[in-house]
């Protein structure tokens, strides 16, 4: 062991320092938590038990939890069981909290029990990061990733799950009564013994189908014709790879710093309906009048893309290509060139499509075009194999044409799209592990997304601000914080 460095022998008595202090250096990310929580008003974003009760044990103040709660989630500890084996043997935490050591069910029930007020805390710091000046550029990206819940896969039911189930265990049962008319003809002793096998084996399958017959009828019962039995409100969805059971979680991110601006957790699994309130949230909470959203081909849908337009938001998301056409090597619906003056198409052989009538489809009135000479015309098989071309126009067709252009003429915002969204999920499924989420229902969950956004964006204002001129900013810019969001907290 010569020429290594030696550590101190274990039982040689060492003069510690007197202060807890003098452990945690000036520029541990500890200290913006201490003072992030200290300068928040708890009581007017909705904590429980910030005046204490005249009787009875005394509690834990609301800002011991809060501090415990937003170091665990800074430092990828989730669990009430893992904080409260760190309140015990991490010095940080001691200093945090004073040497305070909760247990585990008080932690847990502190998140359980103020979920509104953690998500306020959230929307708290994320006002700070717009009165510090790091909003500048109104410009955010907006995307949905798919997030586990604690429910399995085999917990979760649709009717053709059920189905199929139901079908394997038909199967199986069919299978073992076959294998038991074998077993009658084997010798007395190795027929006994395989039947009372087969006999448990056949038991324990009705049981089964009688438990899904059950649960056929509560699935009936559901609106969406789905049903989960550990966490009611999470969903099956598809991803790219195998689906999976849990949540849509959705992202405003800006594209100057990456800092999450808004989310929101929802159990549908498709995008299209989320644009316009997820661009208005982002707007509130930027403090901007003007804002440009940029999303991707999933969220494009023209209801959400008009109210963007009349809120005042500018939207910039590819439409979807589901022309039959373009998938069959006809000329598309690009192809085609609107005149507004003259009301009518241009079709690639220079021809005229006319307006014809008017029509409501899906609550969206609809123009119809279409030419008198394409019976005639010698592009006709790469057009259509109908007797014409008939084009539709939604009445705001305008709003999409425009948005359009700024697509055509901004080719880069995908790729700015992709670079600045993406990157925040990437990093909190990495920090939330691979179960994702550890609470149940969609109210729970969304508190526990909002703590791990809230330890994303301070890790990421940390970074860009630096430790000092942060908390000189928490300082003096959190009490006109506390008094904007009064009103917001109280609608």
């Amino acid at each position: 062991m010569n020429r290594f460095i030696k550590g101190e022998c274990r039982t040689q008595i060492t003069l510690l320092p007197e202060s807890l202090d003098d452990y945690v250096v000036e520029t541990n990310p500890v200290r913006v938590v201490d003072v992030f929580v200290d300068e928040l008003d708890l009581s007017q974003l909705g904590f429980e038990g910030v005046n204490p009760a005249v009787t009875g044990r005394p509690a834990y103040h609301p800002a011991v939890l809060l501090k415990i709660y937003i170091y665990g989630y800074l430092n990828r500890i989730q669990s009430s069981r893992r904080l409260e084996k760190e309140t015990q043997r991490n010095i940080e935490l001691m200093w945090l909290t004073g040497r305070l050591m909760p247990d585990f069910k008080t932690i847990a029930n502190f998140r359980k029990e103020n979920g509104k007020a953690i998500r306020n805390v959230c929307r708290q710091f994320v006002m700070l990061c717009q009165q510090l000046g790091l909003f500048s550029e109104a410009l955010v990206a907006i995307d949905g990733s798919k997030f586990k819940a604690v429910n399995n896969r085999d917990r979760n039911f649709t009717s053709a799950k059920l189905q199929r189930r139901m079908e394997e265990i038909e199967s199986s049962i069919n299978r073992y009564l076959t294998e038991l008319d074998t077993a009658d003809r084997q010798e007395p002793t190795v027929a006994q013994a395989k039947t009372e096998r087969l006999q448990d084996k056949i038991a324990a399958l009705k049981a089964q189908m009688k438990a899904l017959k059950d649960i056929e009828v509560q699935l009936n019962q559901t609106p969406d014709k789905q049903i989960s039995l550990t966490d009611p409100d999470a969903r099956s969805m598809k991803t790219r790879g195998t689906g999976i059971v849990g949540y849509n979680v959705q992202t405003a991110v800006d594209t100057q710093h990456h800092l999450i601006v808004e989310h929101d957790v929802i159990n549908e699994g498709v995008d299209r309906s989320q644009l316009s309130g997820m661009a208005k949230k982002a707007r509130s909470a930027m403090g901007v009048d003007d804002l440009t959203v940029i999303a991707d081909r999933g969220y494009f849908k023209s209801e959400e893309i008009l109210a963007c337009h009349e809120a005042g938001i500018t939207a910039i998301v590819p439409k979807t290509v589901t022309s039959i056409a373009t998938a069959e090597g006809r000329f598309s619906k690009a192809d085609f060139i609107y005149d507004a003056e003259k009301n009518e198409y241009r079709c690639p052989a220079d021809k005229a499509l006319i307006w014809r009538f008017s029509s409501i489809e899906h609550g969206l009135k609809l123009h119809r075009y279409w030419s008198s000479v394409c019976q005639s015309c010698t592009l006709k098989e790469q057009c259509t194999p109908g007797p014409q071309r008939r084009v539709s126009r939604w009445e705001h067709e305008d709003i999409l044409d425009a948005m359009q252009s700024r697509l055509d003429l901004a080719p880069d915002s995908m790729r700015i799209r992709r670079q600045t969204v993406e990157h925040p999920f990437g990093t909190l499924k990495a920090w939330m592990g691979a179960t994702h989420f550890l609470m149940k229902t969609l109210e729970h969950v969304r508190t526990e997304m909002s703590l791990h956004v809230l330890a994303y964006n301070l890790k990421r204002v940390i970074n860009i601000m630096g430790l000092k001129a942060l908390i000189e900013g928490i300082k003096v810019k959190m009490a006109y914080c506390c008094k904007q969001n009064e009103s917001a907290i109280a609608v």
